[in-house]
Parts: structure tokens; sequence; C-alpha cells
């Protein structure tokens, strides 16, 4: 039995040997897997239980920014293992401290609070926001604000301030104080922000809602309006951030200076984990007992995170991202000029980038037919492609990206499309 196919039930066999359907009979059928188990990867690629290579333009969703199994990041997760798994923040313990000073650094920011996820990160600062205003003696500052078509995560805080009603169903009543302001739209955020505003957080490049970057003149407005009315700005980089858009942080790149900024997603290359980093003005408002976590922190994945941090410090990765994303951007517009009856332009910073499909096609039809070419990527938002490669990727990997993804094109016809 080779590895991966314990529990497997394969169903039946798409044109070029791909199974119609994998099931795991005792996972939770909350997701719609492609049918494909993967067992290792090697550096942008991915290698499944038959020793097919996949080109991974996905990077386990904005996740593997140094791309898979890098000997820098396996080392320092080795060593950190057999030194220090676990021990809770009853005490302190390296190597959380010497990353949240590498952050503090990096950033400006002057305090990081550690957890477990992005939606994690993004509950911690709607927290922190309510709690800075009622410890300024403002508890009527309850409301946070977010941007329509906002991903924030799936908790039912975080999912309070994401605008996507899908999400929504059957889990009312979600949190109260949760309102929407149009994304890009600076004197509807001008009417939307009072004194009942605790805070208003934004993504600076859509993600989950098809890869929509906010202007610089909207996020430049919030921190104008934010500081004028005294809430605070929250930007939400889990998925921009971590040198993404071409520099570390995607506030870095819009030139506008947040409270409080939340990361998670490529911080350790895979390992779960989350951060937010904290202006010092409004670091006391979590004082103890006002927030915690078990594994926030922990040992394991804040190694990684500094490896990842000290490993994109021996190149100029930022410019790295730009070039290559230029490069993806530059094939992706060819394409759509191509075939203007299938997409849009192409949209997006640095090295995440979407791609429109136009119907009757549809990006889930074209992943698919990707996947058969054994080329991974990804459908978000309204009918889009999202382009999300590992931050290393070279330009013969982009230019064989390219090539295979013309190839699913031809072989999403308008009938799988619809």
């Amino acid at each position: 039995m080779k590895a991966g196919e314990a529990g497997l039930g394969v169903v039946a066999t798409g044109d070029r040997g791909l199974a119609v359907r994998v099931a795991h009979p005792h996972l939770l059928a909350n997701y719609a897997r492609a049918p494909v188990t993967f067992v290792r990867g090697d550096g942008c690629w991915l290698i499944d239980d038959r020793e097919e290579r996949y080109l991974d333009l996905v990077a386990g969703l904005a996740v593997c920014a140094l791309g898979h199994a890098h000997p820098g990041i396996v080392g320092a997760i080795a060593a950190q293992a057999a030194s220090l798994v676990h021990c809770s923040n009853l005490y302190s313990f390296e190597p959380a401290g010497e990353l949240a000073g590498v952050l503090a650094e990096l950033s400006g920011f002057e305090r990081v609070f550690f957890c477990n996820s992005g939606t994690e990160a993004n509950e911690a600062a709607i927290k922190l926001a309510r709690k800075y205003a009622w410890r300024n003696g403002e508890p009527e500052r309850k409301v946070v604000l977010a941007a329509s078509g906002a991903f924030h995560g799936r908790t039912l805080g975080a999912l309070a301030a994401t605008d996507n009603p899908l999400y929504h169903e059957g889990f009312g009543p979600l949190p109260e104080g949760f309102a929407f302001t149009p994304f890009n739209d600076v004197a509807a955020l001008e009417l939307a922000v009072d004194e009942r505003t605790a805070a208003f957080i934004v993504e600076p490049v859509q993600g989950e809602s098809g890869v929509v970057p906010a202007t610089r003149e909207f996020l430049a407005a919030a921190r104008r309006i934010c500081d004028a009315r005294g809430a605070l700005l929250i930007f939400d980089e889990i998925q921009a951030g971590m040198g993404r858009l071409g520099s570390l942080f995607a506030f870095q790149h819009f030139g506008v200076r947040p409270d409080v900024v939340t990361l998670a997603k490529a911080l350790a290359n895979g390992l779960p984990i989350g951060a937010v980093l904290i202006d010092g003005r409004v670091a006391g408002a979590l004082q103890p007992g006002d927030h915690g976590t078990t594994f926030g922190g922990s040992p394991v994945p804040c190694a990684a995170a500094l490896a990842h941090l000290r490993l994109r410090a021996q190149g100029d990765l930022d410019a790295h991202v730009r070039a290559m994303g230029q490069r993806l951007a530059n094939g992706l517009r060819a394409i759509a000029r191509e075939f203007p009856e299938r997409f849009d332009e192409p949209r997006g910073v640095g090295l995440m980038l979407g791609l429109p499909v136009r119907p009757p096609y549809t990006a889930k039809a074209i992943v698919a037919a990707a996947l058969e070419e054994r080329l991974l990527v990804n459908a978000a938002g309204r009918n889009t492609l999202r382009f999300v490669p590992p931050l290393i990727i070279d330009a013969q990997e982009i230019d064989e990206g390219l090539r295979r993804f013309r190839q699913a094109i031809d072989g999403a016809t308008n009938e799988r499309a619809v």
C-alpha cells in the first residue's frame, strides 16, 4: 500500500488518471477536497501518492512563502522539537520572546501577541479595540467597522466582520456591534466612522473576495478619518502580509501605518501561528486576564517563524517577489487579451494576483482542468482565479505554470464550465 492510500475510496478516474473522488471516511466532510492526495513537497512542487509532480501556485493558501520542505525551516523545527515543544504562557519561554523582538524591530510596533491562526489574530484585535475604548472611558465605542467584500475569519466574532451572507447562513444570531462600509469609497467611510466606532478593520488587498487591492487614497483616508474620530485602524494582513506584495508588511507597500496589524498564514511557513502587532499607545488595553490562548507562541511555530524571517533576510526576496509578480501578471494579462471572452484583466500586487473569469466560464471548472495538467490554482470570490505561489518561485517555473494554464484553458470547455 502506498503512502496516503489508507482510508481512500477511489470511485472513478479522470481523463489523465486523476481520481474523481477521494474519500477519507473519518474526516468531517466540510471541505470540497480536490481528487488528489499529496504526500510530500519540494520547493514550488507537490508530489502525490502516485509520484506525480504538481506545480503549486496556491502555496497552501498563501502560506508556504519559502516553498515546501525548505531545509532551513525543517532544521529549525527539528532542533526546537528536540529541545522544548510546549510549556504554556504561565511562564516566559523562548523563542517566543525573540520572535516578538524581531517582529517589533522589523515593523516598528512595540508589542506582539501570539495566537494560532489568522481568525484568532482578528478576534484578538477586535477585543483589543473594544477594550481600549472601554479603558479610555468610552464604553459606547463598540462598533467594529469592516469593508464590503471583507473576509476576516470563521469564528463568530471574525465572521460577524466578514461581508459574505453565504458564510453567515445557518450560524445566526451573530454577535452585534459590526457594520460595513463600501470598499475603496472614501466618502462613504467619512460617513461611517463616528463616535460609536471602536475600530475600522480592513484588508490592504482583499483575498477571499477575489484579490481586490485597496487604493492608497482609501487607506490614507482611513488613517486620517480614524485619527480625527478617535477610532483605531486595524490592517488585516493575514494573506497580504509577510512579503507577498513585495514588502515584508502590506502597510509598508501602501505607506500607511495602522494601529494594529494582524498576521498569520506565511509567518511560520506552514506551521499554525498568528500574531497581532500593536502600537505602544494602545497595547495597555489588554491586561492579564483579558485575553489568552493555550498554544499561542508555542516554541516550534515560533522557531519556524524565526527561521523564515532570517532566511528571507539573506537575499533581496522583496525585489524577487516584485519581479516575479510582474512576470506572472504580464503572462496572465497576455492570456486575458488572447481570450477576452473568458477573462477580464488580472489584478493584484506582487505575487498575490487574481484573474476574473467571465461567465458562462467558471473559475472552478478551470481549477479542475488545471489539476489535470498537474497545476494547482485556486478559485476565490466571485468567479476569480487566485495565484499565490511560493515567493521563491523562479522565472522558469512561472513560464511553466503559464504554459500549463494555457493547456487548462483549452480543457475547460464551455460545456464543462456551465
